[in-house]
């Protein structure tokens, strides 16, 4: 990879944000990664809060509680498209509703009066407590109230230290709630864990009924998913985790922490999977058939991987003939991610040209540019003013990335695919890859993108 702040990201980087823009080809360094985000710098990253609200939100029968100001509760409320087949608890939102008198004061009797209301009225199995700015500036003690209303109730109450200014890092908020579920999975001292042959599911949010769909194709071969992190789960599947035979991993940022703990204390070893576009379901697919190395398991695989992809491939070419020079650009929370939209997009016929993720590591970076063209611009932590200029720069028709780059993308006559964790649209599995293909060419090919390109006449414009 080569840095290519050259000329034109020179021209709209801050100094400071150079080492975060590649361009694929150019030198031998690396983009740099991992950092706080810069201030002033206007991240499209989200906050460390929010980071943690979106991986712990899908744990549906659990009641959610923020303890701060009714905004940060107010704008990550049903944060998540992930569906529930049971309880709908977690797509309510709770608040202490910080006030200033709190803040003068302190906030820790508010916030145990609030626990008491919440276990009064619902009863629930855990409460979650998110901590935010103002708590942190306060120093309210969260962690000793949890304690004592975990006593007091019998119930799981755990604090969620994600207060925001801790880093300008939404990994910081990843590691919060990867921690507040260990504490809840975690068994009591002396319990035996009795372990089955099954898998948990590390990464999968249930969006639009993704783990529906991958439990499908697992038990078609064989094997059974013990509990998701954190789509569809409850309290009490949660609880199960240490039993599992497995771990597979699908938004690696989130959940590789997690995942190497529960190696360390459990013994559960982990596999990388993805379920975006065939490519990468076939490779999943076969990867777990391996580690159980069952021969009865990697025959329903390959089976399944046979009749799927001979019924997804014309369909695909379909679309491959109408897509064939489109331009892509790429902004998403994680690499592994938009590693999978790549090869997806690749299948389509469609060039990608621009990169980005909010949290990759080094060395998913290095992976990620293993499968560019020479020429790509690969970005870390971007924000607006660049994303802005690589998608004229590049003439891109067509952005997969989430609910903020949306709105950038078509105010500049630009068509969008959403990837973000909100949408109710399942993108995984056979038939998710196929939705996916027909949302690019929708976008890509709409009509529109040339009315709004075309210059109009003097007299018109005025």
């Amino acid at each position: 990879m080569g840095t290519n702040c050259g000329s034109s990201a020179q021209t709209v980087c801050i100094e400071e944000r150079q080492g975060s823009i590649v361009t694929k080809g150019k030198s031998k360094s690396h983009v740099s990664c991992g950092n706080d985000s810069l201030a002033g710098s206007v991240s499209q990253r989200a906050c460390v809060y929010c980071g943690a609200r979106v991986v712990l939100n899908p744990v549906t029968d659990a009641v959610h509680l923020v303890h701060g100001p009714i905004g940060c509760a107010t704008f990550t409320w049903d944060i998540r498209g992930s569906l529930s087949s049971g309880s709908e608890m977690y797509r309510n939102s709770f608040s202490t509703d910080l006030r200033e008198r709190d803040v003068i004061f302190g906030g820790e009797k508010k916030l145990a009066e609030c626990i008491d209301e919440i276990v009064s009225k619902y009863r629930p199995p855990a409460i979650f407590v998110y901590s935010t700015c103002v708590v942190g500036v306060i120093g309210d003690d969260i962690i000793a109230v949890c304690k004592e209303a975990s006593r007091v109730y019998g119930i799981d109450v755990i604090p969620v230290e994600s207060t925001g200014f801790v880093s300008g890092n939404k990994i910081v908020g990843y590691r919060a709630a990867a921690e507040a579920l260990l504490r809840l999975i975690r068994p009591k001292e002396g319990t035996k864990i009795k372990k089955n042959n099954t898998v948990n599911f590390l990464g999968e949010y249930n969006l639009g009924g993704e783990k529906w769909i991958v439990e499908r194709y697992l038990r078609e071969i064989g094997i059974e998913i013990n509990v998701a992190f954190t789509g569809d789960s409850s309290v009490e599947a949660l609880k199960k985790a240490p039993e599992a035979r497995l771990n597979l991993v699908q938004c690696t940022g989130s959940m590789h922490w997690l995942a190497s703990q529960m190696e360390k204390e459990f013994g559960i070893p982990c596999l990388d999977v993805n379920f975006f576009g065939s490519e990468n379901i076939a490779t999943s697919l076969r990867s777990i058939a391996r580690f159980y190395g069952d021969d009865q398991v990697s025959k329903r695989a390959e089976e399944l991987i046979e009749r799927e992809t001979s019924m997804l491939r014309p369909q695909l070419e379909r679309y491959r003939d109408k897509l064939r020079g489109k331009r892509a650009a790429i902004y998403v929370g994680g690499a592994f991610k938009a590693m999978a939209i790549v090869r997806q997009l690749n299948e389509l016929g469609v060039e990608v040209v621009v990169v980005g993720t909010q949290t990759g590591r080094s060395e998913e970076y290095q992976t990620l540019s293993g499968m560019l063209e020479d020429g790509t611009v690969i970005i870390d932590d971007a924000n607006p003013a660049e994303l802005e200029r690589f998608l004229l720069e590049k003439k891109i028709d067509v952005m997969a990335g989430g609910v903020k780059e949306r709105t950038l993308a078509y105010k500049l006559g630009i068509g969008f695919i959403d990837h973000n964790h909100d949408r109710k649209d399942a993108l995984a599995g056979y038939e998710g890859a196929l939705r996916f293909a027909r949302e690019v060419y929708i976008s890509a090919c709409s009509p529109v993108w040339k009315h709004l390109r075309q210059v109009l006449p003097e007299r018109e414009r005025q």
